[in-house]
C-alpha cells in the first residue's frame, strides 16, 4: 500500500500538467490532496536522511579505510548486533510510513455519505458525465483547435487542455464519481483533485472528491488508450453552492426542452447547425472535421455505403459496430443529438443527399 501512494507521487512528479512549481506535485485543494502532499514529503525526507547517512558512511570507510594508507581487512562470519540492528531499524521505519500511508488510504476509499453521484464514462476520445438522479448529462471533448495542433497558429495557455463542456461541481460538497468506459481502458485524473481512477469497460470504479476552492482544475486521461490518448483532457469547474444550483437548473431546463422537443418535426437548417457542433465534438476526432477520414477511421465524405443506405446508417450511430473503434452514441446521445449528426453527415462535404432524420424516429430506435 505504501509503494502504491508514494508510487502516486512519483507519477504526479513526471507529469507537467501536475507541477506546482517545476519540481513537485501540487498540494491540491482537497484535504485528502493535502494529506497525500504531507506523506509524499514525510517520506521524501526520510528517504533523504536515509540516503545521506548510508552514502556518509561510505564515503567515509572508503577515504578513512584506504589501502594506501595501510589498511587492511577484518576476516569475521558473523556480528548479532549488527545483524540485529539493520534488521530492526529498517522495519521500524517501515512501520512509521505505513501507518499514515494506510490511514490516508482508507480515507481514499471511503466514497460513503456523497452529496452528489456522477457518472464518468471514457469514449475514445472524450468523457461523458452523467448527474445521477438529477436528469442532466453531456459529453466534453478537447475544444483545441486543430490549427493549434498542426502548428498553424499559436498554441494557447492550456494548449490540449481545454474542452467544450467542462464538469461542474459545487464546492464543500462530497462528490461521488462512478467510472466506466465504452470501448477501452481510459484514466480519469485531476491532480489538484487528487483523484486518479481508472475506467474499464465492463466495471465500474468508486473515486470521490470534496473541493474546497472555487476554480478551474484541468487533468488528462493516463491511461494510453488510443492514437488520440493526447487530446482527451478533463476540466472540472468547482463553484460556490448558489451558483451551482442556478447551472444545474439551466441544464435541467435544456434537458426538458430537449426531451419535449423530441416528437416535433425539425427543419433540415436546425439539425445541420446542431448536427455540425455534435460532430465537432464528437466525431471530427476520428472521421476529422472535413469528413476525410484517417487510417482505420473511414470517409465520412463520399462514403456510398453509408450515403446509400440511410437505415444502415442509423444503426452504425446509435449501436456502434462491434470489434471496432466505433462506439454506440445511443447511450451518450439524446436522440436530438443522434439525429442532427446523421442529418448533417449525410448532407454535410457535398454529400448532398437531402435526407432529413428526424429525432422520433432516434427515439424509436432507442426504445
Amino acid at each position: 500500500m505504501l509503494a502504491w501512494v508514494t508510487g502516486m507521487g512519483v507519477s504526479w512528479l513526471l507529469a507537467p500538467a501536475a507541477l506546482a512549481n517545476g519540481w513537485n506535485m501540487p498540494k491540491g485543494v482537497t484535504e485528502i490532496s493535502r494529506d497525500i502532499y504531507s506523506l509524499h514529503m514525510t517520506i521524501f525526507w526520510i528517504c533523504v536522511v536515509i540516503g545521506v547517512v548510508v552514502f556518509a558512511v561510505m564515503f567515509y570507510s572508503l577515504f578513512r579505510y584506504r589501502r594506501s594508507q595501510g589498511a587492511k581487512a577484518d576476516n569475521f562470519h558473523e556480528h548479532t548486533t549488527v545483524e540485529v540492528l539493520w534488521t530492526t531499524i529498517p522495519l521500524l521505519i517501515l512501520v512509521g510510513m505505513a501507518l499514515p500511508a494506510t490511514a490516508t488510504l482508507q480515507r481514499m476509499y471511503d466514497p460513503s455519505g456523497a452529496d452528489l453521484d456522477v457518472m464518468v464514462t471514457g469514449q475514445q476520445w472524450r468523457w461523458h458525465y452523467e448527474y445521477m438522479d438529477e436528469g442532466v448529462s453531456f459529453t466534453s471533448s478537447m475544444s483545441t483547435p486543430t490549427s493549434q495542433i498542426s502548428g498553424e497558429e499559436a498554441r494557447g495557455e492550456n494548449y490540449l487542455l481545454d474542452v467544450d463542456n467542462p464538469l461542474v461541481l459545487p464546492v464543500d460538497q462530497k462528490v461521488r464519481f462512478l467510472l466506466t468506459s465504452d470501448d477501452v481502458i481510459h484514466s480519469w485524473w485531476v491532480p489538484e483533485l487528487a483523484v486518479k481512477q481508472d475506467a474499464v469497460p465492463g466495471f465500474v470504479n468508486e473515486n470521490w472528491v470534496r473541493i474546497e476552492e472555487p476554480g478551474i482544475y484541468r487533468g488528462q486521461c493516463t491511461e494510453l488508450c488510443g492514437k488520440d490518448h493526447a487530446f482527451m483532457p478533463v476540466v472540472v469547474h468547482a463553484m460556490e453552492q448558489d451558483e451551482y444550483d442556478e447551472w444545474l437548473a439551466e441544464r435541467k431546463a435544456e434537458a426538458e426542452a430537449e426531451a419535449n422537443s423530441v416528437d416535433r418535426e425539425w427543419e433540415m437548417d436546425e439539425l445541420m447547425e446542431r448536427g455540425e457542433q455534435v460532430y465537432g465534438s464528437v466525431c471530427a476526432t476520428c472521421h476529422q472535421q472535413d469528413g476525410s477520414g484517417s487510417g482505420q477511421f473511414p470517409a465520412l465524405a463520399g462514403n456510398d455505403q453509408m450515403l446509400d443506405d440511410v437505415d444502415w446508417h442509423k444503426d452504425v450511430v446509435v449501436n456502434g459496430v462491434s470489434g471496432t473503434p466505433m462506439a454506440a452514441f445511443g447511450g451518450s446521445l439524446s436522440a436530438v443529438e443522434v439525429a442532427a449528426v446523421i442529418t448533417y453527415e449525410r448532407n454535410a462535404w457535398d454529400n448532398d443527399t437531402g435526407d432529413v432524420v428526424q429525432p422520433s424516429e432516434i427515439q424509436e430506435m432507442l426504445e
